[in-house]
């Protein structure tokens, strides 16, 4: 493994800990499926739209 500066490392942490918080927030908001009809204001919860 090359060596690399202190400030990189500090990159690379960081780097590695937004990745896996986008992917968390996705995971999270792919999960959560609202149809809103046209006639109604309400929203609708309809659950996961996949069955995994």
């Amino acid at each position: 493994m090359p060596q690399l500066s202190p400030l990189n490392w500090i990159f690379l942490f960081l780097l590695f800990w937004v990745a896996v918080l986008t992917m968390s927030i996705l995971l999270w908001w792919s999960s959560k499926v609202y149809y809103r009809s046209n006639s109604s204001s309400s929203v609708i919860f309809k659950g996961n739209k996949w069955n995994w």
